[in-house]
């Protein structure tokens, strides 16, 4: 059998091996700026299968997730109607980074250092895979997208925008 390259645990696996969630494990080398367009590339994957997490905040300055396709914008605009907030825009890096406890180009949903709310773009709930960031840079697991609303109670939205 062939070696799989194992990355050390982070806080998401930590979280997902403890829910049992079967998920596999995807290193890349890191490309800064890259994002999921890159990731996507070099592990030949479909970029609308690679989700993104994005830490937003509200009008009030409250963070909340938003998990969408690699080639897809968030519409922050259809995003705060349907939350019922006033506002909502993308966090700064190190305010991002401070709610999250990772590292932006590296932020998992799972094992987050505060709760937050977290919202999914309906269409990736359809999907039958989805690889999203493993907790560090250059690190994504696979797994059922349906893992998001049961382990984080992801609510689904439709604010999708093409990129």
């Amino acid at each position: 059998m062939a070696k799989k390259e194992h990355v050390s645990e982070t806080q998401a696996t930590q979280l997902l091996r403890a829910h049992k969630v079967a998920f596999t494990e995807h290193p890349y080398e890191y490309l800064e700026h890259g994002g999921a367009m890159h990731s996507a590339e070099v592990l030949g994957l479909d970029p609308f299968t690679v989700v993104k997490t994005l830490v937003m905040q509200d009008q009030d300055a409250k963070p909340l997730l938003v998990l969408m396709h690699g080639n897809r914008k968030v519409s922050t605009k259809n995003l705060a109607r349907q939350i019922g907030a006033k506002s909502v825009e993308p966090c700064a890096p190190e305010v991002a980074n401070r709610h999250s406890g990772y590292l932006v180009g590296g932020t998992s949903p799972f094992g987050t250092r505060r709760s937050m709310p977290v919202y999914i773009e309906a269409s990736i709930l359809e999907l039958p895979r989805i690889a999203i960031n493993g907790g560090r840079r250059g690190f994504l697991v696979q797994l059922d997208p349906q893992v998001c609303v049961q382990l984080l109670g992801a609510k689904p939205v439709h604010c999708a925008l093409a990129e």
